[in-house]
């Protein structure tokens, strides 16, 4: 008995993902997706910038050339450079949450600002090992079946509960009006009530903007709760250009060096996730090549951000729930996102008004999105057999590990710099667990059957016929059977 794995047929038209939708359509969809992922793209220099002491003009800088490399990232993403760069998809880059740590503990090692060329020395090297390592890691995709990728996707979700909330109370240090008022919830609440109806109500391109109308609503909701300030924007300038080693020139030690790479192996890990899921919504393959060529954009990304003063980039889960929601596949969308990122990164002025929405107009949005990921894992999950084998304690361990750090930020405390680096991460501690165990439950086995995650790995692979045993094959697998 063989399993047999017909390709999906695909129309004599372009396929959807290249399909150029009409202006007024990418503009408002390139918009939406800009607003959904601006505060998780600033946040991480928002987080990094006071936790080493910087001044306020130094954070400006962080948040302009992180947007300038996140604009280029993403437009390398979508609409790809050669064969060496982009995976040709809706993808969004945005400075990925794994670096948080990491740049805190290096940079406070070596003097808080003044250990900044350290961390930017080590991410340089790193940006480059990205390149060299992206061919090879693409080539271990079989080891990310949907028992690996659907668990890690929904750790993701997960973890980024934590970002929304802050924006939904406020933070006092931050000057917000009201933390943690009914009012603000409350707010919060309508925007997500106006995203579930307008997609109820509406058809067609409303129903596809269904986010971004919500944000204007809430907008307009808050500023009759007094929760809309724009005073900053007339402070902020017209043009900015990128300051090159800002913080002086890059410096190089061993063990930043060690630790800003394994940042990047784990930002790999969790960009395949994201653009294989991101694959299965819009119903392309991705292949290893395709893979490569995407996790090379985000070692460019490290590189460019060294340089910049900026942060390594990954696919930003958020944007992959977007596409979830929406169903507009076309990466041309995205490529336009790219371009308004590029355009507040430069001009200061126009970065300003999307900041200075208010926060729970932000989070309330971001809620949506947010666990829209987690329902991608969910989704993902669903094609595991779970019956005569241990997956299902491979998922809730690599969970319960993963979410440890999430519910308590301070669990590891008393363990070295070294482990906090890597398990203080619920994505970086799911990843490394989920993978090792299904390794060993389901490819380090004994006998010559091939574990049934193997098989649908195999077939997803586009092996032709996969031979298995009589009676081995669940009910999800036995429609392919040919005898």
């Amino acid at each position: 008995m063989s399993l047999t794995h017909t390709p999906a047929k695909t129309g004599s038209g372009r396929h959807p993902v290249d399909e150029v939708l009409p202006a007024h359509k990418l503009f408002a969809f390139g918009l939406q997706h800009l607003f959904i992922m601006y505060a998780g793209a600033v946040a991480v220099p928002l987080i990094v910038g006071p936790a080493i002491g910087l001044k306020s003009h130094d954070i400006a800088i962080l948040v302009s050339a992180d947007l300038l490399v996140s604009g280029i990232a993403t437009l390398i993403q979508s609409v790809g450079v050669s064969k060496l760069f982009g995976v040709r998809l809706p993808v969004v880059a945005g400075a990925t949450f794994t670096v948080l740590n990491p740049m805190i503990i290096i940079a406070s090692q070596y003097g808080g600002r003044s250990g900044l060329p350290y961390v930017y020395g080590a991410m340089l090297v790193s940006g480059i090992f990205g390149l060299v390592i992206a061919k090879p890691f693409s080539r271990v995709i079989r080891f990310f079946p949907p028992l690996v990728s659907g668990t890690v996707i929904c750790i993701i979700g997960l973890s980024l509960g934590g970002a929304d909330i802050t924006l939904i109370l406020g933070d006092a240090h931050n000057g917000d009006k009201y933390v943690g008022s009914v009012g603000r919830i409350a707010l919060a609440g309508v925007v997500i009530l106006a995203i579930l109806l307008i997609t109820r109500v509406f058809r067609g391109f409303i129903s596809q903007i269904a986010v971004l109308l919500s944000l204007v609503i809430g907008t307009i909701v808050a500023s009759f709760m007094h929760l809309v300030d724009f005073s900053n924007v007339k402070n902020a300038a017209w043009l900015g250009a990128p300051h090159i080693f800002n913080f002086g020139a890059p410096k190089f030690s061993a063990a930043a060096i060690i630790t800003m790479c394994i940042v990047m192996i784990v930002t790999y890990t969790e960009s395949t996730a994201d653009m294989l899921a991101v694959g299965e919504m819009v119903g392309k393959d991705v292949t290893p090549d395709d893979l490569a060529r995407g996790l090379a954009t985000d070692g460019l990304s490290a590189v460019l951000a060294s340089f910049t003063n900026s942060f390594p980039d990954t696919a930003f889960a958020e944007n992959v729930g977007l596409v979830g929601l929406t169903k507009v596949r076309s990466r041309w969308v995205v490529s336009v996102c790219g371009a308004l990122l590029l355009v507040l990164g430069l001009i200061p002025k126009i970065g300003q008004i999307v900041a200075d929405l208010p926060g729970p107009v932000i989070g309330g949005g971001a809620t949506v999105m947010f666990a829209m990921v987690t329902a991608v894992g969910i989704q993902t999950l669903h094609k595991v057999n779970f019956e005569g084998n241990s997956n299902l304690l491979i998922v809730a361990t690599s969970l319960a590990v993963g979410l440890l750090p999430a519910f308590n930020q301070h669990f590891y405390d008393k363990f070295p710099k070294d482990f906090q680096v890597i398990f203080g991460s619920s994505i970086t501690a799911t990843v490394i667990v989920v993978f090792v165990l299904n390794l060993v439950f389901n490819h380090w086995t004994t006998g010559t059957r091939p574990p049934l995650d193997a098989v649908q790995a195999a077939l997803d692979e586009g092996a032709v016929a996969v031979d298995v045993p009589h009676g081995g094959v669940p009910e999800r697998l036995r429609e392919k059977v040919v005898d």
